[in-house]
């Protein structure tokens, strides 16, 4: 009696999905004359390529009634919060209470229902992070955001820095090496990456590591993650440094002019890119009868006055401009 019912199951389940399938077929290929059907979402009906034969009309649009011109655009339009990103260690899906302890309506919530609320935010702390690799993560994305707050350095450096951290922790490259220092060694792989770069003093400065171990590790994150990193070059630090100094767009375009000459005579080979575009802002607004010290351009570029007064005779003579020096 029992195998009778198995077989009869069986027998059911094999009817079944040939039913499944024959409407497989059905909806793929045209009724009428076989062929392959197309779904027209302009006009909202399902066609049939061969012969026309209009198979379904007045489909239903699951798609947006806005438009959108590039993918910023459409995450801002997005109505299912904010768009994921990596520089938050679950991507930005989980939830976070926030810290007022207020209601709906602005009103302050009363003593037991603040206490609950702050049980609710600590238990919510401790399921955003599962084990002690998203711990680490989340630590290190917070250690990137906030240097990169202090450099001034734009969203999609962060961006790129939080990707790399991650390439380094699935690839397990951080036995043996601090949280911060693989930090530190991404946001500064990224900024040049980027171009828009930072010298390594002015990294160094906001990092909680010493310069050496950041050195040490970031030459080792780029070796191991083969990351395509071009030289720095000394433009990239000039309008940065000019707005900071206040000089003109005339002297900002002149110092550009003079490290152009230098490149083309290869006087920047083997120096600091940091130091080069000190030395051009500081020539240059010479150069235009506007007022600027070394001690200001030192302070600004956090390059040694030694070193200004070096690279801009170089400038100078490469420019032909050697009566100035």
């Amino acid at each position: 009696m029992t195998d009778t019912r198995v077989q009869y199951q069986e027998e059911t389940n094999v009817r079944t999905e040939e039913t499944e399938r024959a409407t497989e077929q059905e909806e793929e290929h045209c009724p009428e004359c076989g062929g392959d059907i197309l779904a027209d979402e302009e006009h909202g009906e399902t066609v049939c390529e061969e012969c026309g034969l209009v198979i379904e009309e007045d489909s239903i649009d699951r798609g947006p009634e806005w438009r959108a011109f590039d993918s910023a655009e459409k995450d801002q339009k997005s109505r299912v919060g904010a768009p994921t990103t990596k520089m938050m260690h679950d991507d930005g899906l989980s939830t976070n209470i926030g810290w007022q302890n207020k209601d709906a309506y602005g009103n302050q919530l009363s003593s037991s229902q603040r206490e609950k609320m702050q049980r609710l935010r600590t238990w919510n702390e401790r399921f955003r992070t599962r084990d002690s690799k998203e711990r680490n993560l989340k630590q290190a994305l917070g250690e990137i955001d906030r240097m990169a707050s202090a450099l001034g350095l734009p969203e999609d450096v962060r961006e790129t820095a939080s990707v790399i951290y991650r390439r380094a922790l699935n690839e397990d490259l951080l036995p043996g090496r601090s949280i911060e220092g693989v930090a530190t060694a991404a946001l500064y792989a990224a900024a040049r990456q980027t171009g828009t770069p930072r010298s390594i003093d002015e990294v160094a400065t906001v990092s909680r590591i010493d310069e050496m171990e950041f050195k040490r590790t970031y030459r080792y994150i780029v070796r191991e993650l083969n990351l395509e990193i071009q030289p720095a070059d000394p433009e990239q630090y000039v309008g940065r440094f000019a707005s900071e100094l206040g000089i003109s767009d005339e002297a900002e375009h002149r110092a550009r002019e003079l490290l152009q000459n230098a490149k083309e005579q290869s006087i920047h080979s083997g120096k600091s890119p940091v130091g080069l575009a000190a030395a051009a802002v500081y020539a240059a607004p010479l150069l235009c009868n506007e007022s600027v010290t070394q001690s200001e351009v030192s302070d600004v570029t956090d390059i040694s006055e030694v070193t200004i007064r070096n690279r801009y005779k170089e400038l100078l003579e490469a420019d032909g401009q050697a009566q100035f020096a």
